[in-house]
């Protein structure tokens, strides 16, 4: 069952592992079916040893519908997103270092570079800490996120969402890349800011990124 779609998962945890948001068998990945059930990655299996059978269908209350492992230790915070947040097709879970350590000295990652506006469409917010494993996780990821698609978990890492596996994966791949960046330029001097249009426009013009998406208009891109 889902065979397509489960395949999908593993090649995202994967490329976490590639761009180095995971170590070993970090984090999680999980995907809405258009049915209802939920997929979710198994609990202490790293990525590249996955297979799709080891991938687990479940239903909303979390009751196990295909497989065999052990779901994720962060089932019940994944499911409370799902449920709260009906727009949403795909949540992933890293301990990516770089965002995660922004979240250690700032209440909000602020949008100062294209590459977090595209990815996070707006500021990320730094939520509380919350226990590995606990439905916290879930509720302070639904209560910080607002429209945008990711949260710092203070002390832990990133919560990821998106309406597919591939924006949830393109959003914490390339906040990594944008904190990077901050973390580098804190280091030498202050930061300079965009301004709430510019952000605004990144934000309207990655709309339009990847094939089939469409051309920018051109008044989209007029100086601002």
């Amino acid at each position: 069952m889902f065979e397509k779609e489960k395949l999908e998962i593993i090649k995202a945890g994967i490329n976490l592992d590639k761009y180095g948001l995971i170590a070993l068998s970090g984090g999680n990945l999980s995907s809405r079916m258009p049915s209802g059930e939920i997929l979710v990655t198994p609990s202490g299996m790293i990525y590249d040893d996955m297979v799709p059978d080891d991938i687990l269908v479940m239903d909303l209350e979390g009751n196990i519908i295909e497989g065999i492992r052990k779901p994720s230790s962060d089932t019940e915070a994944i499911l409370y997103v799902f449920e709260k947040r009906e727009d949403l097709n795909a949540v992933i879970h890293t301990h990516q270092p770089y965002a995660t350590a922004i979240g250690l000295v700032c209440d909000e990652f602020k949008v100062n570079l294209t590459t977090l506006a595209n990815s996070a469409a707006g500021n990320v917010k730094v939520s509380p800490y919350s226990s590995p494993g606990s439905i916290e996780m879930g509720i302070d990821t639904v209560n910080y996120l607002g429209d945008s698609l990711a949260v710092i978990l203070a002390h832990h890492g990133v919560m990821t969402v998106g309406t597919s596996m591939k924006q949830a994966l393109y959003a914490a791949i390339y906040m990594e890349e944008a904190a990077k960046c901050y973390i580098s330029a804190r280091s030498i001097g202050d930061m300079k800011e965009m301004t709430e249009a510019q952000v605004d426009q990144a934000i309207e013009i990655f709309k339009y990124y990847g094939q089939g998406n469409g051309t920018i208009p051109k008044e989209l891109l007029k100086k601002v």
